[in-house]
């Protein structure tokens, strides 16, 4: 038994005690968000204010999160930000709620270099419980080594508890509550095989009638989650107590009286909750729409976040008036930072899959193109005007110019890639995602 001075008791009852855990899973396509999905949307059904997170670059499972739950999922990432920006993020936005869920990346153990990034060493630093979801098809007491290397493997975590996915029936879910039993795993549930549970396409795009969809698929999954997992049991077990994380701060010499303006509208809508926080710390963000809006406001500042342009090229090609007042605010040297899709935008021209090409606002003299689809993602690392910069690089394009790159971009392991950095006087571009959120003046680019 732990004895606790009159000072550490006053402490402890000062300190908020929330249900808090990660999601994990030995690899990819496990289940993780169809259960992190259920669950967020069981939770705020129930009346309680559940706050999602994401281990990872990711921002469309953040996107699904916030549908799901009806708060801003938040990233949790050990390559783009240190630990301390980390551990006030999960303080920050874990403080207002009843629960807190945090959906891991890829297996429990996958990071960017062996375990470094990994969901375990996230759940590890901030001390929260794992909850392990396994594939169970073809799978019955098998599950028992499993399981408990995961829980051996690595001292700083506690894999508390486990819920099944694919089962075939009750008899098949008691072979595995036997072997979690006699490895010390809280079984916690299941969701059966032949429920028709597959999440919405990730690409290309989060139309309105996805929307729909996705909100229909969270109601189904919570339908399921409530029925076949054990919840209660689950928020039982997951009981934390929260710490306190010292409030960021950002530099005292920006600027607070910016004006700021940040796309965002169906096409443009990959974008790291924090960095807009960040913003609204250094100045008045106005958002607006290339779609629709005619006249760009007035700003110091404007970011085109990445998004889904080839989805919406004719409609964006249309728009010649907010062509015409980017390309002069470009041109009379207004600060533009465009990032994949954005920087798409900022083009000459967007091509679809289908060849077919329609112009774009042509700051840049280049084409980008849909043709003959390929994925190219990952970590990149590089430093422009004396500033460490990181990003995460996802698009399925590619663009076509002779401009050189601005900086070199390397991957996580510091091997160079051939992702290109451009500038055209004030106005930087390319396809890295940019998380800024823990610089110390993003202005400081454009020098």
């Amino acid at each position: 038994m732990a004895f606790y001075t009159f000072a550490e008791n006053k402490t402890r009852l000062l300190m908020k005690v929330i249900s808090s855990f990660l999601i994990a899973a030995p690899s990819s396509g496990s289940g993780k968000t169809t259960v992190t999905l259920g669950l967020l949307r069981a939770l705020k059904n129930r009346g309680l204010k559940v706050q999602p997170f994401k281990c990872g670059p990711d921002y469309i499972d953040t996107k699904y999160h916030d549908m799901a739950s009806g708060n801003k999922s938040v990233n949790l990432d050990l390559f783009l930000s240190s630990e301390n920006h980390v551990r006030y993020l999960y303080s920050k936005y874990a403080s207002g709620s009843d629960a807190c869920i945090t959906e891991g990346v890829m297996g429990l153990f996958d990071g960017y270099n062996k375990m470094k990034g990994s969901s375990a060493e996230i759940a590890g630093l901030l001390d929260i419980p794992v909850v392990m979801v396994i594939n169970a098809k073809s799978m019955a007491y098998s599950a028992a080594p499993l399981l408990y290397g995961f829980k051996k493997f690595y001292e700083k975590i506690n894999v508390i508890g486990v819920i099944f996915n694919y089962v075939g029936s009750e008899s098949h879910y008691k072979f595995l509550s036997d072997a979690c039993h006699d490895v010390g795993i809280v079984p916690l549930g299941y969701l059966p095989k032949n429920e028709n549970l597959s999440v919405p396409s990730r690409h290309l795009g989060l139309s309105i009638d996805q929307d729909f969809l996705l909100d229909d698929f969270a109601n189904i999954a919570a339908s399921i989650v409530e029925k076949h997992i054990d919840i209660d049991k689950l928020l039982s077990y997951t009981q934390v107590e929260l710490g306190n994380s010292e409030p960021q701060r950002i530099n005292e010499h920006a600027s607070r009286s910016l004006k700021i303006a940040v796309a965002a509208d169906e096409v443009f809508n990959f974008m790291y909750h924090e960095n807009i926080e960040y913003l609204r710390k250094i100045g008045e963000v106005t958002f607006f729409s290339p779609l629709t809006d005619k006249y760009l406001p007035k700003s110091d500042f404007v970011y085109f976040p990445g998004g889904y342009p080839e989805l919406y090229a004719k409609q964006l090609s249309e728009n010649k008036l907010l062509h015409k007042a980017i390309k002069d605010y470009a041109e009379n040297g207004g600060n533009i930072l465009a990032e994949c899709g954005g920087m798409m935008y900022l083009s000459s021209s967007i091509a679809d899959k289908d060849g077919i090409e329609y112009p774009m606002v042509d700051i840049f003299k280049q084409k980008a193109s849909m043709e003959n689809m390929k994925l190219k993602l990952g970590y990149r690392q590089f430093e422009y005007n004396s500033i460490t910069i990181r990003g995460h690089e996802f698009h399925y394009s590619h663009i076509e110019n002779n401009m050189e790159s601005i900086t070199q971009q390397y991957n996580a392991k510091e091997v160079p890639v051939d992702t290109k950095l451009l500038r055209y006087k004030n106005v930087i571009a390319g396809y890295t995602h940019i998380y800024w959120a823990e610089m110390e003046n993003l202005l400081h680019l454009f020098k």
